[in-house]
């Protein structure tokens, strides 16, 4: 089985109550794919570290369970939090990132145990492309595609988290250009200059990051559905109707799907593309039924269509 490598954050989503108080969930996008990507049946590694804090433990025991497993061990550093506030289903973040446990990490010491197994391929995206992170995670990217890597990115734009919001959209462009895979939002698709994202257009919008090298590219556009290309091939599906709760970890979980397809059956992903997103698409919309970001296993999902 190729194995998913996930570099990323891991935090803690403290999700606002309507009285106010405060819920902590485990979360973090790259650390969600990881456990999407893994209750689909993917065989997942996560690199980043996590705090010895009681936050870390947790997270690192919902790994555990998961079946996903860590690299790089334990930090003296506390735990990322991001403060969530969901108004209509619909999420938005606060973000506390200086001096944390999953930024804690170098350069050499991802690539050393990224040489130590057969390649695969190595997630990233989200928080990790904030600047100064993007640094960091270029030189990650570039040691690893000369390992035989293939590179997934989630671009996940924050543009709330961004003191410079032209440097942080400019740093996401470099490190899709070293993307294989790479998945996008219509916020992100509008962040990156894109007027009026939607399927009608995402023909045109996907060939900016095929021209770069990506042969998989996934353009997601909230309830209006979503779009896949997979080595030339493309689809289209709309959103399953189901009883949202909120929206916590869809993207996340959507392309976890998509990952651990690809990486289940590396053969013939082309001719699955509708198939691979009516998967991924109804796996995020079990999750939307759910609090927080709780990816389905692969018997939910199969019993669920």
């Amino acid at each position: 089985m190729t194995p998913i490598f996930v570099l990323g954050e891991a935090l803690m989503d403290c999700v606002a109550r309507p009285d106010g108080l405060l819920h902590p969930h485990v979360g973090g996008s790259p650390f969600n794919l990881a456990r999407a990507a893994s209750l689909r049946g993917g065989s997942v590694q996560f690199l980043n570290r996590f705090s010895e804090d009681q936050f870390g433990q947790q997270m690192r025991a919902q790994l555990e369970k998961d079946q996903v497993k860590t690299v790089l061990g334990s930090s003296r550093l506390p735990t990322s939090l991001a403060v969530v506030q969901v108004k209509n289903g619909q999420p938005s973040y606060g973000f506390y990132r200086e001096g944390i446990a999953d930024r804690d990490y170098s350069v050499d010491e991802v690539l050393r145990a990224l040489s130590g197994t057969v390649p695969g391929v190595l997630h990233t995206g989200s928080l990790m492309l904030v600047p100064p992170e993007h640094h960091k995670v270029l030189a990650v990217l570039q040691g690893a595609r000369a390992q035989g890597w293939t590179i997934s990115v989630d671009v996940n734009l924050r543009p709330k988290l961004a003191a410079d919001l032209g440097a942080y959209v400019a740093a996401v462009k470099d490190v899709a250009a070293l993307a294989d895979w790479i998945k996008a939002s219509d916020e992100d698709l509008e962040l990156l200059g894109f007027a009026n994202p939607g399927k009608h257009n995402a023909d045109y919008m996907a060939q900016s990051f095929a021209d770069r090298g990506a042969s998989r590219i996934a353009l997601t556009f909230g309830g209006q559905g979503a779009w896949l290309m997979v080595d030339g091939q493309s689809a289209e599906a709309v959103a399953p109707t189901v009883q949202v709760v909120d929206t916590v970890g869809a993207g996340d979980t959507f392309w976890g799907n998509c990952l651990a397809d690809w990486t289940l059956q590396p053969e013939q992903a082309a001719s699955r593309v509708t198939n691979t997103l009516h998967n991924a698409m109804h796996a995020a919309a079990i999750n939307c039924t759910r609090a927080g970001c709780q990816p389905p296993t692969q018997a939910e999902l199969f019993a669920a269509q």
